[in-house]
This record gives C-alpha cells, structure tokens and sequence, in this order.
C-alpha cells in the first residue's frame, strides 16, 4: 500500500541532540513539508513523542512514521538516514482507534480525553484507593482495594500494563486489558480481559478519604468520582511500520522474551 507519493514530509524531533541532528540532515535531503501541508510525517525520538504526534494528527488521516531516537522505540522503526523515500514507500499501516475516558469530579464536573496507550486511575494519597468496576451497566468488582488501575489498548499493553503483570494483547484483537496496579483485596484478583465494545465504569468509594486521579496517555484529572472508559471508533490514527517489523511482531515478540 503506497502511502508516500508526492514526497510531502513533515519532520518532527524530540529535544535531544542527537534527535535534532537527525531532523536536520533528513530536512537537508528531503526538505520539511508544514503539518497542514504535509502526506506523511517523520517523528524521530521515543514512543511519547509518537503518541504526541499521534493525538496531534487525530482524524486528519495523516500517518506517521517513526524512527526510534528514545529509550525503548516500541512505537517506532530504527533510525537510517539511507533510503527513507524507498522506506516510506514500503511501509505498511496499522489503523490503531483511541479510548474515550469521560470523567466526573468531586464538583461535579464533566470531564473528556482520548487515550491511545491506556487510561489509568491512582491513589493520590497515602491510603489505597477503593474502586467498583461495573462493565456494560453491571458490576463486576463491587470492591478494588489497590494502588490504581489500568484500561490498556493492544497497542498500550506493552507499555505501563505489561510493567503491572498485564498480560500482551495482539494488535489486531478485538480486547482491552484491565490491569490492576498493587492490588490488595481481592488478593487474588490479577485483572481481566474485556471485549473493545465493554462500556467500563470506575466509581471511586470513600473518595474524600481517598482521592483518586484518572490519566488518559498524559492528560489528568484530579479526584475524580466517576471514570467511564469505552474504545471511541469515530476517531484514529495511522502508524507505519517497516515490513517485518509491523506492530503486530513487535508484539509477538515482545511475548517471547524473557
């Protein structure tokens, strides 16, 4: 599937040095297309650059091509300033479909974000949290006693949710992963796996005791009561990965490390 054809790039970097250098000599080469001008655009730096260019291009069907300049780069290809126009030409799409988080403080406040990775829930006090789940209306878990809770997309598995014992979701499935961070009561209670189409609601109990902050990727509210979480279809974005380096190895992979 040919995605680049009229050479209109727009370079984006990270602040680091050698991020910046790389932007430089590729705009030498290619020369550097606006954001609203351009076909593609060329993020070079980790994976929170990726998702920051991602929310930034939301719904203006614009792919993104990333080069990893970061720590880990789960999001990104490796970087080469050989050949990127045979690169991009190459480059295979993966459509990846964003979570709504809609969120009701203790004012009373309505509250929205999009999430790309996960929407999370933390204690933010000493004292554990305590929240019911309820999935499509019924309540599933009348009472989590943790430290917070994850809602991972496919593509968010791999990150925060597999660092809390979450398990890896294959990008292409239909799922989102419940992950619950240091959980206390039920002990044995590890998380679930829901279908993309569950309507998942957080209610935080005793929440002036124990206030709780909702995140969606880096967007945060503060002592929220009510956390809503469900996969929003209206809105997505387009990665491109180099062949046989697509999302979906990259987490086959992933599976099989050790």
């Amino acid at each position: 599937m040919a995605l680049y054809t009229d050479g209109k790039v727009a370079f984006v970097s990270s602040q680091t040095d050698e991020a910046l250098q790389a932007r430089d000599q590729l705009i030498a080469i290619h020369g550097n297309a606006s954001m609203d001008d351009a076909s593609i655009i060329v993020a070079l730096g980790g994976d929170g650059l990726m998702l920051e260019t991602l929310h930034s291009v939301m719904d203006r069907g614009i792919p993104v091509y990333g080069m990893n300049f970061g720590s880990i780069g789960f999001l990104m290809n490796e970087f080469s300033t050989e050949a990127l126009a045979v690169r991009l030409r190459a480059a295979l799409p993966t459509t990846i479909h964003p979570l709504k988080m809609q969120v009701v403080d203790a004012e009373g406040k309505s509250s929205e974000a999009l999430a790309l990775n996960e929407v999370s829930l933390y204690r933010s006090s000493y004292q554990a949290s305590k929240i019911r789940i309820s999935i499509d209306g019924e309540i599933r878990l009348n009472e989590l006693i943790c430290d917070g809770i994850i809602v991972a997309t496919p593509a968010g598995s791999t990150a925060y949710n597999l660092s809390a014992h979450g398990p890896i979701l294959p990008i292409t499935a239909p799922l989102l992963a419940l992950t619950p961070i240091s959980p206390f009561r039920p002990r044995r209670w590890r998380g679930a796996i829901v279908s993309n189409r569950a309507n998942i609601t957080f209610s935080t109990l005793e929440a002036e005791k124990r206030p709780v902050s909702a995140v969606a990727d880096n967007i945060e509210f503060e002592d929220v009561r009510e956390v809503r979480v469900f996969e929003d279809r209206r809105h997505a974005v387009t990665l491109l990965f180099d062949p046989g380096h697509s999302l979906d190895e990259r987490i086959l992979i992933e599976q099989f490390r050790y």
